[in-house]
């Protein structure tokens, strides 16, 4: 009986940190390996660099396309802009002269 009894006061013993090395494994697993643990953390944020890079650009492309609209829609558009946008459309010059086409950026 004694022996027995003893087993049974280790076992109970034991259980509870045997219980909570668990529960802090499984947890700290996750706030590691898991779906919104550490290592996804990062993988966020090298998404995140990518995507305020190509917004950077797009807002570069925007900007220079409003000073392009503004030049145009002024009461006297830009002489220079015109020539460029009819050169472009419709690869014509002055006599004499050779369009050569170029790739859009």
């Amino acid at each position: 009986m004694r022996i027995r009894r003893s087993v049974t006061r280790s076992f109970v013993l034991a259980f509870l940190p045997a219980i909570s090395v668990v529960v802090v494994a499984y947890f700290g697993y996750y706030a590691v390996w898991g779906e919104r643990g550490y290592l996804a953390f990062q993988t966020v944020e090298a998404r995140l660099g990518d995507s305020q890079g190509q917004l950077g650009e797009v807002t570069d492309q925007n900007q220079r396309l409003e000073h392009r609209i503004a030049l145009l829609s002024s009461p006297t558009p830009d002489p220079d802009l015109v020539e460029e946008l009819a050169r472009t459309e419709l690869m014509d010059g002055a006599p004499g002269q050779v369009a050569i086409p170029r790739k859009r950026r």
